[in-house]
């Protein structure tokens, strides 16, 4: 889909369906009374009728649009003013963009840069119009045998009223049109079947990517895991007939000095529980256990498409979690990457265990930051719902960053504490820690462990396990809006001290 800029008077834009935004208590915006003028005052008197209540979502078609150079108009309820922010925006241009793909039209227009939304500029509104239309265009049917007709919808026209910022609206444009790629690549990977994405798969996308020459991609095979001594993640990977891989994607985008930012990404591509096997309600979805990793790929792609002035390194660590006569069991002790011994009380705390060789192997680049994601764990869900992720870090000033960057994108996460007082719940009588701190505080101790490998360098932890995916409705693409936000917050710090 495109998305050009345009600046011409609406009732003059000659397209099969403009969309119209429409506040509950305030006076049409300027395209949309422009539209109403030229249409001998429609959009008013359906709303002084009663016959359009413009609440937050609602939408409605009129076929017909007399002395327009449009066929339709669809109007799109966007709630009262004065609760009008990211948030809403966003719902009424998912509203008004499922409304529109069910229309038979390829060109289409739409009036929502006019909105007033606190806090941001008209860069902002543009991406989030295309952010939107490049996600409402993803469908997940590889594998029915018979398929949806195809959406029609192919230019997505911006109305800006503002002529002097057509510039600005583009590179948002550009902007939004990256970051829905991405989360759509998140949201392919993560909805994959299990028997399909596997970790050996995983490495081959992350070669697909490397084809790009600003992306270099390392891959560890088993045997090469074992020389570097990763035995975490091997010791998860070896209950499978799926060997284990780290994958390692470097984008250079700045010079060869500048430090890059990590992201670490758990890879589970399916999660039994190990031996400590899970209930078999609904283990289905464990083949979303790898969205950690796959909001890495997507982010990647983001990268690539935007070329920010920044490093950065991707490192996905991918293994199934399979119960087997080889399989890890609970009592057995192992030997991560960076020589801590880990006591396993419980197989199914196996994501926290492929992270930390991928977590000591970072150190290596001298980070500025790393950040890991990972669906880590279910008491994250029971505490923060599917709204927020869970965040927790060693460095104030990275939390919040990415705080800052999750309110940019409307990819928000929640700072949870990270005291020293948690870390006792990981002491183990045989090994240097155990993998597991008991029923309290879940999410913490897990970051917890987490931290015990990120010691020397700045770190977050972003625990995903209620954003990534929605039941049925499938992968989300969480948090690749939020990570990409945050990378190029930091591309344009860089900038700008290069500038000074």
């Amino acid at each position: 889909m495109e998305f050009p800029v345009l600046t011409i008077n609406p009732a003059k834009t000659e397209t099969d369906c403009i969309v119209v935004p429409v506040l509950a208590d305030a006076p049409l915006l300027t395209a949309t009374e422009k539209l109403d003028d030229a249409s001998e005052r429609l959009i008013n008197q359906l709303i002084e009728r009663g016959d359009f209540e413009p609440s937050l979502g609602k939408t409605q078609l009129l076929p017909f649009a007399p002395g327009l150079s449009t066929d339709r108009l669809l109007l799109v309820g966007c709630g009262a003013s004065d609760k009008m922010n990211q948030g809403n925006y966003r719902k009424a241009l998912d509203a008004a963009l499922m409304h529109l793909l069910t229309l038979k039209v390829d060109n289409a227009a739409i009036a929502f840069t006019d909105i007033d939304v606190p806090d941001v500029d008209t860069a902002w509104k543009a991406r989030m119009i295309a952010e939107a239309g490049i996600r409402a265009l993803y469908r997940f049917d590889d594998y029915k045998t018979t398929k949806k007709a195809a959406y029609t919808l192919e230019t997505l026209n911006i109305l800006l009223s503002d002529t002097n910022a057509k510039s600005e609206a583009e590179a948002g444009v550009a902007r939004g049109q990256a970051v829905g790629r991405g989360i759509n690549l998140t949201r392919q990977l993560a909805n994959l079947p299990a028997n399909v994405c596997t970790p050996r798969y995983l490495a081959e996308q992350a070669e697909a990517l490397g084809r790009d020459s600003a992306l270099e991609v390392t891959i560890f095979d088993e045997h090469q895991l074992e020389e570097l001594g990763a035995g975490a993640l091997l010791a998860v990977g070896k209950g499978s007939a799926e060997p284990p891989r780290m994958i390692v994607m470097e984008y250079k985008g700045a010079a060869d000095n500048e430090a890059p930012y990590v992201l670490v990404g758990k890879g589970i591509t399916f999660d039994s529980g190990g031996i400590s096997i899970k209930p078999g309600a609904d283990m289905d979805e464990m083949k979303f256990d790898m969205g950690g990793a796959a909001s890495v790929f997507g982010t990647m792609k983001t990268l690539l498409e935007t070329r920010p002035a920044i490093n950065v390194v991707a490192i996905v660590a991918a293994a199934e979690n399979m119960p087997d006569g080889r399989a890890l069991k609970p009592g057995d002790i192992i030997k991560t990457l960076k020589g801590l011994t880990v006591e396993i009380l419980n197989t199914d705390a196996e994501g926290r265990l492929v992270m930390c060789d991928a977590l000591a192997y970072a150190e290596r680049y001298n980070p500025a930051t790393v950040i890991d994601i990972a669906t880590l764990t279910g008491a994250c869900i029971v505490a923060l719902g599917d709204h927020a992720a869970g965040l927790l870090s060693n460095d104030d000033d990275v939390a919040l960053d990415l705080l800052d960057a999750g309110e940019q994108a409307w990819d928000r996460a929640w700072h949870l504490p990270l005291w020293d007082e948690y870390q006792s719940q990981l002491d183990s009588n045989y090994a240097d820690l155990a993998n597991i701190g008991g029923k309290k505080a879940g999410t913490i101790t897990a970051a917890c462990y987490l931290s015990r490998f990120a010691e020397n360098y700045p770190w977050a932890h972003l625990d995903i396990a209620g954003v990534a995916w929605d039941g049925k409705k499938g992968a989300t693409g969480r948090p690749v809006g939020l990570l990409s936000q945050y990378l190029f917050n930091r591309a344009d710090e860089i900038v700008q001290i290069s500038n000074d």
